[in-house]
């Protein structure tokens, strides 16, 4: 019986073989990778630079709302002790109580972490400041005077 006839005859059709792969199409050619790989390297060289720019401009800023909360931290250190940190204290006075310190009512600061800066720097302490009663700052990623950009000292100024 041919197949036509059981088509007809049964209204289902007889099972075929699947398609035979050729080998040409089996997979991915060498073109075709590279130009993948062009493609990606494209957005990569268009992408990492904007990207390094936020990075930057994101410590900078990270660094300023650090040293708001520092001084801030300060200031109520000077209102329950009745004085700033001594210069041999430091910024280490808001996170433990100094030996001989009455009216301390710390922590001022929760985590140790925060005396760090977002480059890894512990922030500098200077008392009496230059700019105001006293000064916390960082000297930017350059760990230099002045700068530009993520360069740039930020403080309480």
């Amino acid at each position: 019986m041919s197949w036509v006839r059981r088509v007809l005859w049964s209204g289902v059709p007889p099972r075929r073989r699947p398609p035979v792969r050729r080998h040409r199409e089996a997979g991915i050619t060498l073109p075709e990778v590279l130009v993948v790989l062009a493609i990606i390297g494209l957005i990569a060289s268009v992408a990492v630079p904007a990207v390094t720019r936020h990075l930057g401009k994101a410590r900078t800023d990270t660094a300023r709302v650090q040293v708001e909360t520092l001084t801030s931290s300060v200031e109520l250190f000077r209102i329950d002790v009745g004085r700033y940190p001594t210069a041999s204290e430091g910024l280490q006075a808001l996170v433990v109580r100094p030996g001989g310190v009455e009216g301390w009512n710390g922590p001022y600061i929760r985590r140790q972490s925060s005396l760090i800066d977002p480059w890894g720097t512990p922030y500098q302490y200077r008392i009496p400041g230059e700019r105001s009663d006293f000064d916390i700052f960082t000297l930017g990623a350059d760990k230099a005077p002045a700068g530009e950009g993520e360069n740039r000292d930020v403080g309480n100024w």
